[in-house]
């Protein structure tokens, strides 16, 4: 089986925006939103831990696939990613 994705952190980040993007968009019947809060800050507070560099990559990686994506919305989110989690003060 061959893989994809260029590396295991891309792989991951993939992994990762798809949850999330399936979370942003649930509703109320498929998800608890309390538990959908919980969820996101809990990734935020995760990425928000890591070291400035690896922010920076995790801000590079959502770029290009941003960049790639073909559906508008799924765009905007990945676009919209960084500053909702803090990663772009952070790095500023």
């Amino acid at each position: 089986m061959t893989s994809s994705h260029p590396s295991l952190t891309h792989a991951l980040a993939e992994a990762l925006v798809d949850v999330l993007w399936f979370i942003d968009g649930s509703e109320d019947e498929q998800m608890d939103q309390d538990d959908a809060v919980k969820v996101m800050e809990g990734v935020a507070h995760v990425v928000s831990t890591l070291p400035s560099d690896q922010q920076q990559e995790l801000v590079a990686l959502l770029g290009e696939m941003a960049a790639a994506e073909t559906d508008p919305a799924r765009r905007e989110f990945l676009e919209e990613l960084p500053e909702s989690f803090g990663l772009i003060d952070d790095l500023s």
